[in-house]
């Protein structure tokens, strides 16, 4: 292809472009009560430890209208402990379920959604972990005292689970592997589907667990993280920890991840800056990239635009992620959404900043679209949602599989929610189906000049090339 005709090609497509966006393709719920997870017992607040909830903290793609779904450290919107801010024995889980998309003709939208719930697998080390005593911390609302973090788990000499609550640490700061406290926040599942990559908060870490046969569930291994993300006090109080000099925020950890397309490469961003950071770039964030064999890492700047920080992070390539911005208002906060944006960014030529102590307004960081390439509010607000009807807290993405609609070959890309396990007040576990196309990435990340046209139209056709080996079972409507 001559340079010519690539210059001509690459402004057609742009031109064609120009006021596409990605459009919303089918929405759904998951109902109930109770997960599969077969547990009987009673939490510290009185939930049973099978409760369904939460499942949009973190969502990955498996195959086919197969998913894994992810609830965090479990139901604390209960007060009983405010010692350990109300977090329970509820053990660390992934849930599997279908998400089936089929077409459907008329008004409306082109496809209908069925979310279903099918497994669910519960996270345990095969070694010993640390647990809080629960001594000194005061007694449960019910006036009875409040026990061990390990009280209400079924451990074996092989089998210890890992749980939300806050007091489940030992020495050594909050980067200890053997902390059987984790609040996990995003999922992702590896190259050859035999196991899954889950960040946390505590940490923050990310850990490697089994996913399929005898031993699903299973601890693999803890990646070692720079040591500048870690806390040195450590609480069952999360707001103690705020006295630290450096490290996370409390609640604040390592709240998305994503893992490139070949498998490689795993890349963790910061819900906000770290303490360190905040002082000199309160909107700076860090990402960090892992290498999944050797675990070597880096990091990147990030800069918050409009949000009040970050849910999650997906891959499109080994270069280019789409970002999950949000405020903490909607559904849920009791007020109007006002903030849920997706940004394009590329870590291609990004500065290494690891060995930057503390972040300044001249910190270099990646580069990223000037505008969302998804206004959610806007979105949903088109498709007759209300600003208060929005889940305040969107924090789930993947990439699903390829549909057809109109004739057109379309991207998918699945949002979802943390309803906090109060359906009542955050409405259901929902999800929402956007389709978008290898344009519509090009239109985010702006006009090039002209001179680097025939390189951007090589990178969007491995962007394309990336989204379909992912689509195995394609739709069509």
């Amino acid at each position: 292809m001559t340079m010519k005709a690539m210059l001509a090609a690459a402004a057609a497509m742009i031109s064609m472009q120009a006021a596409a966006t990605p459009i919303l393709l089918a929405k759904g719920q998951l109902d109930g009560t109770t997960d599969l997870s077969g547990l009987t017992g009673t939490l510290e607040n009185g939930l049973p430890g099978n409760v369904l909830g939460g499942l949009g903290s973190g969502l990955t793609y498996v195959g086919g209208n197969t998913f894994l779904a992810l609830p965090d450290r479990g139901p604390n919107a209960t007060n009983y402990n405010a010692a350990v801010d109300n977090t329970v024995s509820y053990i660390s889980r992934f849930q599997t379920v279908t998400l089936g998309l089929t077409p459907q003709s008329g008004t409306g939208l082109a496809f209908s959604l069925s979310p279903q719930l099918t497994g669910t697998t519960l996270l345990y080390s095969p070694d010993a972990l640390i647990y809080g005593t629960g001594a000194g911390l005061g007694n449960k609302a019910d006036g009875t005292p409040l026990g061990s973090g390990s009280a209400l788990l079924p451990n074996t000499t092989t089998q210890y689970y890992f749980s939300g609550r806050s007091d489940n640490f030992g020495p050594g700061g909050s980067g200890n592997p053997l902390d059987a406290r984790f609040d996990p926040e995003s999922i992702r599942v590896s190259a050859d589907g035999q196991s899954v990559f889950i960040s946390d908060e505590y940490g923050p870490y990310i850990r490697q667990f089994s996913r399929t046969g005898s031993n699903a569930g299973q601890l693999l291994r803890t990646y070692t993280l720079p040591a500048n993300l870690d806390v040195a006090l450590v609480s069952a109080h999360g707001t103690d920890e705020e006295t630290n000099a450096t490290g996370r925020v409390d609640n604040k950890g390592m709240e998305g991840l994503a893992l490139t397309p070949d498998g490689k490469t795993l890349v963790g961003i910061m819900q906000q800056a770290l303490l360190q950071d905040a002082r000199g770039a309160s909107k700076l964030l860090r990402i960090v990239t892992v290498d999944v064999a050797s675990g070597a890492t880096k990091e990147f700047g990030y800069t918050l635009t409009t949000g009040s920080g970050v849910s999650e992070i997906v891959a499109l390539n080994d270069h280019q992620f789409l970002v999950d911005e949000r405020d903490g208002k909607g559904l849920g906060d009791g007020s109007n959404a006002a903030v849920k944006s997706i940004f394009l960014i590329d870590i291609t030529g990004a500065t290494d900043i690891t060995n930057v102590a503390a972040a300044t307004s001249t910190t270099p960081t990646v580069r990223k679209s000037a505008t969302p390439f998804l206004d959610l509010v806007a979105a949903l607000k088109a498709n007759g949602l209300t600003a208060a009807q929005i889940p305040s807290k969107i924090e789930g993405l993947a990439i699903g599989q390829d549909v057809t609609s109109n004739g057109q070959l379309l991207h998918t890309l699945y949002v979802a929610n943390d309803n906090d396990f109060v359906p009542a007040s955050a409405g259901p576990n929902q999800f929402f189906v956007f389709g978008f196309t290898d344009a519509d990435v090009a239109q985010a990340a702006g006009v090039p000049e002209p001179a680097t046209w025939g390189t951007m139209i090589l990178g969007f056709g491995a962007i394309g090339a990336a989204l379909r080996r992912r689509a195995r079972r394609p739709a069509s409507a």
